[in-house]
This record gives C-alpha cells, structure tokens and sequence, in this order.
C-alpha cells in the first residue's frame, strides 16, 4: 500500500487540514506548526495549489482555502440534499438529551461529519461538520459498517433496531449511541448519532436517549424519499 502513496499530495492535503471553521485563515508559520513542514516546502506546494484555487493568499500574507474546495464541496453534498430535514431533528435531540447530536455518512474507509448541533454545555464533545473519523470506531462506524454490508460490521453489537453504543473507542473520555438512517424506499442514508462526555452520558443517560434516537430516525425515514 506504502508504494502507491504519494509524498507530495499528502503534504498538500495536510495544509488544507490544517485548516477549520475557528482557523480560517493562517499565517505561513502557522501552517509549519500545524503540518510539520518546512515553510519552503509550504510555499511551493501552495503555489502550485493556488493555481488550481484550492489556496488563496490574502493581501497580509495569510493563507486561505480556495474557492475550488466550495466547488467540491458543493458536488459531495448533491447526494445529502436531507439538511433541512435531518438539522431539526439534531436540534431535538440536542435539547431532549443535552449532548450533542451528528448525522455520519460513509466515505471510503472513512467517516463524515456531515451535519452537527453541539450540546450548549460548555464542557462539551465537540466537531465540526465535514471532519473526518476512522469507520472502524466509534458507535456510527458500527452502524454504517453493518448496514453498507463491510463484511468487519458485526451485528452483535447492534441492538434489535440497529442502534450501537460505543464507550470511549475513538476518545477515552467519550461515550456515544448510534442507528441507521433509511430513506423510504430502504436505502441507507448515514447514521444518527448522540455523543457526550462519559461521566455525564453514562450508561443510565445513554438508555434514556436511545428511543429518542431511535424515534428521530424513524421521522427521518418518512421524509428522506431518496
């Protein structure tokens, strides 16, 4: 696998992580702390970038992600056209439950953050929409592994309605439940999910929040017709 792997793209990929929603814009020395990269390394890649659009650098010298990254960005989502249904059943979960609530679609071996409302506790887990997870943890990673037919999902871990819950897998201090999201032909559309700090989202809270959970995806299932 090692020799397929690009040097080059990975450092480019890299500084485009670097950046976030409270980070949108970094300065070349900070993009060396983020990345690792010696800033030579960090001009050239980005000049090269910005030929393309997928860097902009501003008149002070700090760097930005380009209007390409939109375009991409824009033609993932054709196939999540849901926001509008799937927001304000996070938002209820978020209020009836005080944690934060996430909807997770498959991407690869990967999954996505597509839609997230964050507990209002200040001690909080927190994401942001399009960051990326490993499949392999995590209570949605058991969820959309099982349901996309991977053959490492494993159904013992699901309850009869497909809900999972995961207890500081991809975080120590993290717990999370999680079911599938169907549209109303049958098709899996991601993976609703409630997450929050284990000490607080214990295991009493978790039962308490899985028919709420549950009960969201159902309603989903009536509205997402594709």
């Amino acid at each position: 696998m090692g020799a397929l792997r690009t040097e080059s793209v990975e450092r480019a990929m890299s500084i485009l992580n670097a950046f976030t929603s409270q980070r949108p814009r970094l300065t070349l020395a900070e993009l060396a702390k983020e990345t690792g990269l010696h800033k030579s390394t960090i001009l050239r890649l980005t000049t090269s970038m910005a030929l393309y659009g997928f860097i902009n650098r501003e008149s002070d010298g700090r760097y930005a992600i380009g209007a390409s990254i939109w375009r991409l960005g824009l033609i993932f989502g054709q196939d999540f056209e849901s926001g509008q249904d799937i927001r304000p059943v996070l938002r209820e979960l978020v209020r009836a439950t005080g944690e934060t609530a996430s909807f997770y679609v498959k991407a690869g071996d990967e999954r996505v953050c597509l839609y997230r409302e964050n507990s209002p506790n200040l001690v909080r887990f927190h994401m942001e929409e399009g960051m990326r997870l490993r499949l392999r943890t995590g209570a949605s990673g058991q969820v959309l592994r099982f349901f996309s037919g991977d053959p490492s999902g494993n159904p013992s871990t699901l309850n009869e309605n497909g809900t999972a819950v995961s207890v500081g897998a991809h975080n120590p201090n993290i717990a999370s439940i999680a079911t599938p999201v169907f549209s109303a032909g049958g098709e899996l559309k991601g993976a609703l999910a409630v997450s929050g700090l284990i000490t607080r989202f214990d295991e009493e809270a978790r039962n308490r929040a899985i028919p709420l959970l549950e009960a969201g995806a159902a309603r989903l299932k009536q509205v997402i017709t594709s």
